[in-house]
């Protein structure tokens, strides 16, 4: 059992020493904020994109960087996520992409803010985060049959820009949506291009958003698609 003064002592010296480790901790933080907060990519679009995300308080319905709601997902590295095209035709009409579903307000961006708005997003994603946000433990896992032939050809540019969001083949992109190796073998290409061109009417309830494809891109990607057996 301590002494008044032994436990006076005791006292004194816990805070002195877990004071001196906060005060160094917080100087080591300080001097690391200038090389991890990237300021010299900061732009006159990303200070604009921050300024309609502060005007729209998109923070009421997302979190980024840790701090905000949870209605809506978590937009720190969402540019790395899903690619700057497809969050550009997500902005352009939410509910087009997800008619019935999501509850995004239609803004109606002008193109000029849609390109700000990533910007800034883009702008937040390369900030070093130390890790943050983490990997979720239950997300889900890129399966892909071990037996798929890749195509020959080069992957479709919009491929690469929108549908890897959520789809992936040769064990590379996105797992929201189906991989998509060997889809030649149980799809034919007339009911991919229906697909394509509205998955909705095809499927009604479908999680897969109607892009509004022009005619050649559609084309372009079914010809693809249809070599991966």
């Amino acid at each position: 059992m301590l002494t008044k003064n032994q436990a006076r002592l005791f006292f004194i010296g816990g805070t002195v020493f877990f004071s001196a480790i906060f005060l160094l901790l917080t100087v080591d933080t300080l001097a690391t904020i200038p090389e991890r907060q990237n300021s010299e990519l900061m732009t006159a679009s990303v200070v604009r994109g921050k300024m309609i995300w502060e005007d729209e308080n998109c923070m009421g319905c997302h979190t980024i960087l840790g701090e905000g709601a949870y209605y809506a997902p978590e937009l720190t590295k969402v540019v790395n996520r899903r690619g700057e095209e497809w969050i550009r035709i997500f902005l352009r009409d939410p509910q087009a992409m997800y008619p019935g579903q999501r509850k995004m307000v239609q803004y109606d961006f002008s193109e000029e803010q849609i390109t700000d708005v990533i910007a800034f997003l883009d702008w937040i994603g390369m900030i070093n985060t130390n890790g943050f946000p983490p990997e979720p433990d239950l997300a889900p896992k890129v399966v892909v049959a071990a037996l798929s032939v890749q195509s020959g050809m080069p992957r479709p540019d919009y491929f690469d820009a929108v549908c890897i969001a959520c789809h992936s083949v040769g064990g590379e992109g996105g797992g929201v949506g189906p991989a998509l190796d060997g889809v030649a073998g149980r799809i034919d290409p007339e009911a991919l291009d229906r697909w394509l061109a509205d998955p909705q009417a095809v499927k009604p309830g479908t999680a897969m958003p109607n892009l509004a494809l022009p005619d050649e891109t559609r084309a372009e990607l079914v010809i693809w698609l249809s070599t991966l057996e």
